[in-house]
């Protein structure tokens, strides 16, 4: 028998395979916007369901009425507490100064004092890019959460000043999914992945199980790797944490945006969840994490046009707890 050629099992391009440092993942890359506006916002995983839509691309199904599983977001308001702008300092380094303001309560919960320096932030002339800081209000859902999800967001254009301006104008004021995306946009989901503790090679990686008299092992690594470097290396296909990693999802659909939950919750609520109370996302397809996980929506960064609002005909509100 020939030699079977084939790559290797588990992509390198996520390494290492360890836990999340925290549920609320933190992006590092924010796409180039002409528009002042937020690019991301939180929601919490409610559950799946089914839509039927008029097909509008051009698949063979072009213009018919075909079933599409939906993810159902829990989207409610996001608070602004706070303004984070970066200035370039000595050796090309960013440092940021942050300015806080709004309900005091709510800071006092997030371990934040109101100082209000957005006014000396735009006094500073050195100031290359402004953030939002937002906190996102697990609170107001049905599971509630002792502790807010707090996460820096980006803002859209090119120019500093209308940037400041903006977050200026929002700071101590709630941001709804509506204020960021439409219906039909494209939108990268951040989320940290269900956790399926310490696993084997086999169901880690992929790898093919050892013949019956081969060593007395099956479920196990055939080789680790060459006689030299003389060492096992780290590429080596071994047994260890699975799950609960920080992932990102490109080009996921916005379905439907919405104010009533009624037009959503399923009968008997979401397994696991429960009944949506406040605005909603309707994505297309599944989100990373278990229900009730935060889940971040992005501006899509490798997608520039728009899509066309999608027609929506009918929403499953049957009772998913079969």
């Amino acid at each position: 028998m020939g030699k079977i050629n084939k790559p290797r099992h588990g992509s390198m391009a996520f390494w290492p395979r360890k836990r999340a440092g925290k549920q609320t993942p933190r992006i590092k890359f924010w796409p180039k916007v002409k528009e002042v506006t937020p690019l991301s916002i939180a929601g919490y995983k409610a559950g799946m369901t089914h839509i039927l839509m008029v097909d509008d691309s051009d698949s063979p199904t072009k213009n018919l009425e075909v079933a599409v599983p939906v993810t159902v977001l829990e989207v409610p308001p996001v608070t602004v507490y706070g303004v984070r702008a970066y200035r370039k300092a000595y050796g090309g380094r960013q440092v940021s100064v942050d300015a806080y303001d709004g309900d005091e309560k709510l800071l006092k919960k997030l371990g934040v004092k109101k100082n209000g320096g957005i006014e000396k932030i735009k006094a500073s002339a050195d100031v290359v890019d402004v953030c939002l800081l937002v906190a996102a209000n697990a609170g107001k859902t049905g599971f509630g959460k002792k502790s807010e999800d707090k996460m820096e967001v980006g803002v859209g254009g090119s120019d500093v000043k209308a940037k400041l301006d903006y977050c200026a104008g929002v700071l101590g004021k709630e941001l709804k999914a509506g204020d960021v995306f439409k219906e039909g946009e494209f939108v990268d989901a951040c989320s940290v992945t269900r956790g399926k503790g310490w696993q084997g090679a086999v169901k880690r990686f992929g790898v093919n199980m050892q013949r019956r008299k081969a060593s007395g092992k099956r479920r196990h690594v055939g080789t680790l790797g060459p006689w030299h470097p003389a060492k096992v290396m780290y590429t080596v296909p071994m047994a260890g944490q699975m799950g609960y990693h920080v992932r990102t999802e490109i080009n996921k659909r916005v379905m439907k945006i919405g104010e009533n939950p009624a037009e959503i919750n399923a009968k008997g609520g979401f397994p696991g969840y429960g009944l949506v109370k406040n605005p909603y996302i309707i994505v297309k397809g599944s989100v990373g994490g278990p229900v009730k996980r935060i889940v971040r929506l992005r501006k899509a960064a490798r997608r520039t046009n728009e899509g066309k609002k999608p027609q929506i005909n009918y929403v499953s509100l049957e009772s998913k707890q079969g």
